[in-house]
């Protein structure tokens, strides 16, 4: 078995989830990490094992040449560190979701990676709970039938939670393509953050394989009452023609079926135990070619695609033909076609969320 150094870049929360579970796992050592903050640095690096430490991502790179580039960072961060991995030629590069917040970006980054046949994973790392594990055992058993349609709803803003929700839905559904995308949108108070987002977004979506994809993100998605945890109340599920299956983040999983009437059972987000399985995959991949990541670049691309022209949609009407060929800034094109109209809730909560209570 190989041991593969790593870099981190980025020592936030997400940062140290990331650089603490790779140096949990034999196959792993943080030889690196990155920050623009030298105190955070310091801080973490003391719990780190005292790796090599920088503020320049690229020239820390170019320095130790790390087998994996893993950064935690906004997500108007993409390029530059995906390059500056390439260019360190580090064998894959792990990154958070959403892919990229254009299709512009998208489509570069992806082209890139593919140039240069670096490995590549989205942090899509919620599957490896046991509720959505169970779930998907059940789609993936047949005994919902025919599936007809998958969906996901998240009262979390979009930049947040809607790859999330599009990528487990793709997985139920086998990641069969996008043929089309038709969506809406309202609201503009999200743009300012740090995710930027309109504060709704709904569609729909039609896979290649006949399957409708149904999605809602934002301050007018449907609560879930059964869910304390404000960012937990997300809701990916399944329907076929004998039943159907859902799971909701921190909520556990529910589902009919024809031979096993109501079944449900517990579970809740854990990056403690989420994030195991998602390293050791890496792992996996980096050692054999052919155990491709869950969370590859990908599969991640299909559902970015799929998020970008339901934002495309929203802002100039109709449908949209996937995949995307040509890439833009949908952002920009929905920020200057939205009414300045306050949003609509769904829910008090999402009201105070959102700044409207």
């Amino acid at each position: 078995m190989s041991q593969y150094s790593v870099l981190v870049v980025g020592m936030g929360k997400r940062g140290m989830h990331h650089a603490a579970a790779f140096n949990a796992n034999p196959s792993f050592q943080v030889t690196g990490i990155c920050d623009i903050d030298p105190a955070r640095l310091e801080a973490a690096a003391e719990k780190l094992g005292n790796p090599k430490t920088g503020t320049d991502a690229a020239a820390l790179a170019r320095e130790i040449k790390p087998d994996v580039f893993c950064f935690c960072t906004m997500p108007h961060l993409r390029t530059p560190f995906i390059q500056a991995a390439i260019d360190a030629g580090s064998k894959l590069v792990a990154f958070e979701k959403p892919v990229a917040l254009t299709s512009a970006e998208m489509l570069s980054l992806r082209d890139l990676l593919r140039a240069a046949g670096t490995k590549a994973v989205v942090s899509h790392q919620h599957r490896y709970g046991v509720h959505y594990q169970k779930v998907k055992e059940i789609v993936a058993s047949g005994a919902l039938g025919r599936v007809h349609t998958v969906y996901g709803t998240a009262t979390g803003w979009m930049t947040h939670m809607l790859s999330h929700m599009i990528d487990y839905s793709m997985w139920f559904n086998d990641y069969a393509p996008g043929a089309w995308a038709m969506g809406q949108a309202a609201g503009k108070s999200k743009f300012t953050d740090n995710h930027p987002s309109p504060d709704y977004i709904g569609g729909f979506v039609q896979f290649a394989n006949g399957v409708r994809g149904i999605y809602e993100c934002g301050a007018g998605a449907p609560d879930q009452p059964e869910v304390g945890k404000w960012w937990g109340k997300n809701r990916i599920g399944a329907q076929g023609t004998e039943g159907f299956a859902e799971v909701l983040t921190n909520g556990g999983w529910r589902a009919v079926t024809a031979s096993g009437g109501l079944q449900t059972g517990e579970g809740v987000m854990n990056y403690d135990h989420d994030m195991g399985p998602y390293i050791q995959e890496m792992a996996d991949w980096l050692d054999d070619n052919a155990k491709v990541h869950q969370c590859n670049l990908e599969h991640a691309c299909l559902g970015a695609e799929i998020m970008l022209a339901l934002q495309r949609s929203a802002a100039q009407g109709g449908q949209v033909a996937l995949p995307l060929t040509t890439g833009a800034d949908e952002q920009a094109l929905l920020k200057a076609k939205l009414a300045d109209a306050p949003v609509l809730v769904s829910c008090e909560q999402n009201a105070k969320e959102f700044g409207l209570a």
